[in-house]
């Protein structure tokens, strides 16, 4: 996410270092001694017991102290991108990585992430709330009090106001914020000024429906009704970065007062995002609705600090900032800029225009505190309550429970739109009516619970593509300012042709449709060959070859297919400019190139799949079968030129939750690599890799005795 920012950003390096004055370069201050820092920890109690894999399972008296524990935990397997995260958050990244790091300072800022945590944290922030992040905050500085030498200079103490701010910023971009971003600083950008519903006195542009941002996952839940054998089942599958500051981190967390949570966080954060506890789970996806509107402002050409609103000329507000940039060694040099906004929200401005963004998650801050409820549901009505705070901007819910419900929620801060106008272009800038002022209601949220078919999916999909049964949401049921999401991608239509509404799915046809590698009938990839197989390569010889072994591939991505390399590195940059923003060349060339790169490397085009698509950590190397849009997610860093793709996302933290017609539970989870992020002398930096490869699992430990009976390592931070 953050390579995504600096891309979208970058241009404004430029302009952060030209200007007049007189700078002064400043050294990093020091970090309080170890004594202050650990100062904290004495009124937390945790103890953490690693299992045989590593993972580490976190239990205290209360919720803090598990919170405490945790921060404690991560921070042993994965400090540096903790750091990283925390330096991100405070707009401070210049000061360490430098001028390139400096496009997420100004971000910061002109989001105005602690502008909110100044507003609001200490009167609308519980108690309860920021009892845990206190807790983490604390848990981390006792970490850095004892590896002075990792710690960044400068950067500790850890706060509370750290951990509230991550999900501030981290939160918009999951909906595609970044991408609205990256077109309003991009060199070509079209303003697509929507008409005036009631006049025609406003010029309209050709325009396209905005980027979608189509990154992955899949979530399934079957009821008891469907599985055939009474058991409901929840998978949860996110496609996140095996690595950096959203990778998924495994935990077990559990205290005296309710919490007993097994999932995945990031980073940062002090609760598990998703999973599951004896009761209930859930999975996410990433959405893709219209959350965020840009408005095109006009300028006084007399007077640059005013914009029109309303007929008159208006002062924008305009806040100086300092960004601090590292030079060498423990230098920073500041470069001082001003932020502006205006009545609709923080202004951008670029060499073809001045614009305001206003965008779901502006200005909130709850964000911490609606996880911590879900982190606590016991129910279905415990879990929708939770819900209905509307806290998170965006983000698909698939949802289990051992009472047997299952649950689609398409959840979004959906604006309360003026619904007679086009939201999908751009807005005129001078219209204080059309600048939007609170959410719609919880109810109007989409939503699907215990649908007749009992069976729920999500794989980055429409939200009217949730069951196999007659029950969808229907479109028209929806105003369209709502901008909910109309895409199709690959893995839902493979889900699709794989479902009829009737056939049980028990838990070997779940794991066959979850680790399916094909490319549906219809589907992009599907067109792209097609258009490239029509074409005339009869006069040479070679990529006419290469066309009939292409005309060959039955779309499945299988380790042992040996005409997919051909396939899917033909489609591959196609695919995959969407979320890269990496243009993909026309499709004869990007066959041509295919074809070549696999001769140099390889000797021709036949050659099986899995000796291109690699997993490699460490000393692990291994084949894989999956790809790039398929349900066994499978995406690669780049094409390399060694002649291997080497897996970097999709497929990472997976769970297969289980309630019997009891109620009893079972589960079982793979991590992409291990639970030692960094540390590659230890065991657990790449041992989950083989099964990871092979699809299979190792049993989740949620039962204190057996967790006990397994640690390798039971010991009390702080304490010990």
């Amino acid at each position: 996410m953050l390579k995504r920012i600096l891309a979208a950003l970058g241009v404004l390096l430029a302009a952060f270092l030209i200007g007049g004055g007189v700078y002064l370069w400043h050294p990093l201050p020091e970090n309080p001694d170890a004594g202050t820092l650990a100062a904290a920890a004495a009124d937390y109690d945790a103890q953490i017991l690693r299992d045989s894999w590593g993972v580490p399972h976190v239990r205290g008296a209360r919720d803090a102290d598990a919170a405490f524990g945790i921060a404690y935990a991560h921070a042993e397997d994965d400090y540096e991108t903790i750091q990283e995260v925390v330096a991100a958050t405070r707009g401070v990244m210049a000061s360490y990585r430098g001028k390139d790091a400096a496009p997420v300072d100004y971000m910061v800022r002109l989001l105005g992430v602690w502008d909110t945590i100044e507003a609001r944290y200490d009167s609308d922030v519980p108690e309860e709330t920021k009892a845990i992040a206190e807790a983490y905050a604390a848990g981390l500085n006792l970490y850095a009090a004892e590896h002075p030498g990792t710690t960044w200079q400068g950067l500790a103490p850890f706060t509370a106001q750290d951990v509230v701010a991550g999900f501030i910023f981290k939160t918009p971009f999951f909906y595609g914020l970044d991408g609205t971003l990256m077109e309003l600083f991009g060199e070509d950008y079209t303003q697509t000024i929507a008409l005036d519903p009631e006049g025609e006195d406003r010029k309209a542009f050709l325009m396209a429906p905005k980027r979608m941002s189509e990154r992955g996952s899949n979530a399934f839940a079957v009821s008891p009704q469907r599985s055939g054998d009474d058991v409901t089942r929840l998978l949860i599958n996110s496609h996140q970065p095996l690595t950096g500051p959203v990778a998924w981190y495994e935990a077990h967390m559990a205290s005296e007062e309710g919490l007993d949570m097994t999932g995945g966080l990031f980073p940062g954060t002090p609760l598990i995002l998703h999973g599951f506890n004896a009761h209930l789970g859930w999975a996410n996806t990433v959405s893709a609705q219209d959350l965020s509107d840009v408005y095109v402002l006009t300028r006084n050409p007399d007077n640059p600090h005013q914009y029109k609103l309303d007929g008159e000329w208006t002062d924008f507000e305009e806040t100086p900032v300092t960004l601090m940039v590292r030079l060498a060694g423990p230098f920073a040099l500041p470069v001082k800029r001003k932020v502006l906004r205006s009545a609709h929200g923080p202004v951008i401005e670029a060499k073809h225009g001045t614009y305001a963004l206003r965008y779901a998650g502006m200005g909130e801050i709850r964000q911490l505190e609606q996880y911590y409820r879900l982190n606590k549901a016991a129910s279905l009505e415990d879990f929708l309550s939770a819900m209905s705070m509307n806290a998170l901007p965006s983000i698909n819910y698939i949802y289990a429970d051992e009472a047997g419900n299952i649950a689609f929620i398409h959840n979004g801060q959906y604006p309360d739109r003026n619904d007679a106008w086009d939201w999908s272009a751009d807005m005129p800038g001078d219209r204080s009516d059309l600048i939007w002022q609170d959410y719609r209601d919880w109810d109007a949220v989409p939503k699907l619970i215990n649908p007749m078919s009992g069976f729920v999916f999500n794989a980055n999909n429409q939200p009217f593509s949730a069951t196999d049964g007659p029950d969808n949401l229907q479109p028209e049921d929806f105003p369209q300012s709502m901008g909910l999401q109309t895409n199709q991608t690959n893995r839902a239509l493979r889900v699709i042709e794989q479902t009829d509404g009737a056939t049980p799915i028990g838990e070997a046809e779940l794991l066959r449709i979850k680790f399916d590698n094909a490319y549906a009938d219809g589907s992009e990839t599907q067109e792209i060959v097609a258009e490239i197989l029509a074409m005339d390569w009869s006069e040479d010889a070679e990529m006419q070859a290469a066309a009939q072994h292409l005309a060959a591939w039955d779309f499945r991505t299988d380790a042992a297919n040996r005409h997919a390399a051909l396939g899917v590195l033909t489609v591959l940059r196609e695919i995959t400019a969407r979320y890269t923003g990496e243009a993909a060349p026309p499709r004869e060339q990007a066959f041509r190139e295919a074809v070549r790169w696999l001769t140099d490397h390889h000797g021709g085009v036949d050659l099986e799949w899995g000796e291109v698509n690699r997993l490699v950590r460490g000393g692990v190397d291994l084949p894989l079968s999956g790809a790039p849009d398929t349900l066994r997610a499978v995406y690669p860093a780049g094409i390399r030129e060694d002649g291997e793709l080497h897996m970097s996302a999709g497929d990472s933290w997976i769970a297969l939750v289980e309630w019997d017609r009891d109620g009893t539970q079972t589960a079982r989870v793979i991590h992409n690599f291990g639970s030692a992020t960094l540390d590659s002398a230890s065991p657990h930096y790449a041992d989950q890799a083989p099964l990871f490869a092979a699809e299979g699992w190792r049993t989740a430990l949620t039962d204190w005795d057996a967790i006990e009976a397994n640690a390798e390592r039971i010991y009390r931070p702080g304490k010990d």
